[in-house]
């Protein structure tokens, strides 16, 4: 399975690509439309502030919300924040900062009593089934480095509790858009089960073997 890294300036593309070429991945990392626009799957990743995010990917913002119609799509990070709908990040109080709209969702700062950025191992709960937490089953830890995150919804595939329970995992309704909060790069063998699950699913997908999701 040839699988697209995007990108855009932020985030950690060589662990990325190490960690897919690993899960079977053959792995091009690109910063062009024109061959994001005709990969197989697809990898945004995302370090940093949602709002510097949402900037430096505005040139891939029409062909990612294109190719979620029939292309599978990992969301790292920042990476999976951007595919909601808005986050309050980097917005004047009451405001928000629009996202891709893939997901459903808003975007919000981490509360309670708790250090904030959230740094360190920290233990996954499925919420429901999806291939990509073939594997994966409730405290195996992941590794998290963020301070912005999304309610658990319908579309939460596996939460996490630091302060309050948040999506660890989320997807769309058709399944094929997925991302994870924390980096499966940097999560050891869960994470190397995250990826290689997303290229399976990919494969399947592309097969015709994968469908809908609930």
């Amino acid at each position: 399975m040839n699988v697209t890294v995007i990108d855009y300036g932020v985030g950690n593309l060589r662990s990325l690509r190490r960690g897919l070429e690993r899960a079977g991945a053959d792995v091009v990392v690109s910063d062009d439309p024109d061959a994001i626009r005709d990969a197989e799957a697809l990898v945004l990743p995302g370090v940093g502030a949602f709002q510097e995010c949402v900037n430096n990917s505005e040139p891939f913002h029409d062909v990612l919300i294109a190719k979620a119609e029939d292309t599978p799509i990992l969301g790292v990070c920042v990476g999976l924040q951007l595919m909601y709908e808005e986050s309050t990040e980097g917005a004047p109080e009451g405001e928000t900062v629009e996202g891709l709209g893939l997901i459903p969702g808003r975007v919000e700062r981490l509360s309670g009593s708790v250090k904030v950025p959230h740094m360190g191992w920290n233990e996954l709960t499925p919420e429901r089934d999806h291939p990509i937490m073939d594997g994966i089953e409730a405290g195996d830890y992941a590794y998290f480095v963020h301070s912005y995150c999304a309610d658990v919804t319908e579309r939460t595939i596996a939460s996490c509790e630091y302060g309050r329970r948040f999506a660890a995992v989320a997807a769309n309704e058709a399944g094929n858009v997925i991302g994870t909060q924390f980096h499966p790069e940097k999560s050891g063998e869960t994470g190397l089960q995250i990826l290689s699950n997303f290229v399976e699913y990919a494969e399947a997908y592309h097969a015709g073997e994968v469908a809908a999701a609930e």
